[in-house]
């Protein structure tokens, strides 16, 4: 069966951007589309309650769904479900078992950061699956080939999603930089984080020869966006260890700045910590992730 990317869609502007820019990347990876729009129907749904979510009937969403579907170039599906959007969406990964979850960052700049990524964070903190978030602002939909992945130098594992996102990244023929960000001018932990990248076997056959880049930077958030200007880089890979995300607020998660932030496409990448005996010490610079 063909890979599935999942994609949440309100009809607005920025999730049919995310269905475009979906659509460009399912076009080399020749996976399937799977439309997933949710019906808020709880009286206690805070996004209903502050006015942010549009109801129609039934009839009218599926007809805005077939819109969507039927003129794409490629196999594409849509479902429709009710309640929370983060239990509609892991019912639908039990179905179709997605390569990555693809959903859009409300235009809206007047909403305080919690609300803007609440169903992001929160698909973080309960989905296993790789997130793709795409601004509102994105320039044209096109398949990305500069990839910009975030390294800390802490060791990580990706589990499952190894192959998977490899078979991604050599299907979209990328040239991929490791960066590194830290306070001090010195250059030497920035081959570290490329290691720990390399550890996990993501860079294994990649049409291109992965290269280090360092960032001197007091802010972590703002070294990588100025790596994401500096290279020209058309997507931004960032690694979230679950244990590291949960622990964090909201405003030092640095995943969740780039989610807010980011003038790329960000794909989340769901982590565990390299476990014991595998790990090398390593004196902590600045933590990138989470």
């Amino acid at each position: 069966m063909k890979p599935a990317l999942l994609i949440l869609t309100d009809f607005f502007a920025g999730s049919n951007r995310a269905l475009a820019f979906a659509t460009a990347i399912a076009q080399p990876l020749g996976a399937r589309l799977v439309l997933l729009h949710v019906e808020r129907t709880s009286l206690l749904d805070p996004e209903l309650l502050t006015g942010e979510v549009t109801v129609r009937s039934r009839k009218e969403t599926d007809l805005a769904l077939n819109h969507l579907i039927r003129d794409l170039p490629v196999s594409a599906e849509a479902e429709v479900a009710s309640g929370r959007v983060e239990e509609a969406v892991l019912e639908s990964t039990r179905l179709h078992n997605p390569l990555m979850i693809v959903l859009s960052r409300p235009p809206d700049e007047d909403t305080p950061d919690v609300l803007v990524t609440t169903t992001a964070l929160n698909l973080l903190k309960i989905s296993p699956y790789p997130l793709l978030i795409v601004p509102p602002h994105a320039p044209p939909a096109r398949v990305p080939h500069r990839i910009l992945l975030a390294a800390d130098g802490d060791g990580f594992e990706l589990g499952e999603h190894v192959a998977p996102i490899r078979d991604f990244f050599n299907a979209l023929q990328i040239d991929l930089t490791v960066a590194h960000i830290t306070e001090s001018a010195t250059r030497h932990t920035t081959r570290r984080a490329l290691q720990t990248v390399e550890n996990t076997g993501l860079t294994r056959d990649l049409p291109h020869q992965v290269r280090p880049y360092h960032v001197c930077h007091t802010h972590a958030g703002e070294g990588i966006l100025q790596a994401v200007s500096e290279l020209g880089a058309d997507m931004l890979v960032m690694i979230a260890r679950r244990h590291r995300f949960l622990e964090r607020l909201f405003h030092t998660s640095v995943t969740a700045q780039m989610i807010l932030h980011s003038p790329v496409p960000v794909l989340v990448l769901p982590a565990q910590r390299e476990p014991r005996g595998v790990a090398r010490s390593l004196p902590r610079i600045m933590s990138l992730m989470n």
